[in-house]
């Protein structure tokens, strides 16, 4: 797979090496605690790099497991992730995970981005969504700068540790975001003069 890329960050597959860069922040209370893994010890987080290197030799794929990492200071901070849930219905769902060093500068929703343009034009899928714990702003902020659209509440997606947590889902579909890339692209070029 080639490397998906902006002018500050691109997404690769993960190395076996990666792992300390991971466990970084996998390792955090605050990372993980809206989901059903974590915080990390080493086993923990070797295993994941090594499942996402296993995911990457699958036949037909359906996990896409990329390291988000900054271009200036060739830094590992995040990963990103696309998995087909339905072939047939060509639906996929994304999900991130970023350093919180990195929090709030729009790493999150510029590698996303990335990540949604590879599900539609690479991928050829139809629909993409997401979901977030309904207490996560930061998330579902991240959502709607992509432009995915509020569907509602699931209720007890998730087990944690301490219990059930319900789910916000948001998506968005091949149409809107082809659509507002060109009328993105359009208006970028009214701007450039042309």
């Amino acid at each position: 797979m080639e490397t998906l890329e902006t002018d500050r960050l691109y997404l690769r597959e993960f190395r076996g090496d990666d792992w300390s860069a991971v466990h970084k922040y996998a390792s955090l209370e605050q990372v993980s605690r809206n989901q059903p893994w974590g915080p990390n010890t080493i086993e923990e987080t070797k295993a994941f790099v090594e499942e996402a290197l296993a995911d990457s030799k699958k036949t037909p794929r359906t996990r896409y497991i990329f390291a988000i990492v900054l271009k200036e200071q060739n830094e590992l901070i995040g990963a990103m992730e696309l998995n087909i849930r339905s072939a047939a219905n060509k639906s996929g769902e994304i999900g991130y995970i970023v350093n919180p060093d990195h929090w709030g500068k729009g790493v999150a929703t510029e590698a996303a981005s990335l990540i949604i343009g590879f599900g539609f034009n690479g991928l050829m899928l139809h629909r993409i969504y997401a979901t977030c714990a309904p207490g996560n702003e930061g998330s579902q902020k991240v959502l709607e700068k992509l432009g995915m659209h509020f569907e509602g509440r699931m209720r007890e997606t998730v087990l944690l540790k301490d219990g059930w947590r319900d789910s916000n889902l948001f998506s968005v579909l091949a149409g809107e975001w082809l659509g507002k890339r060109s009328a993105s692209k359009s208006k970028d070029d009214r701007e450039d003069g042309y």
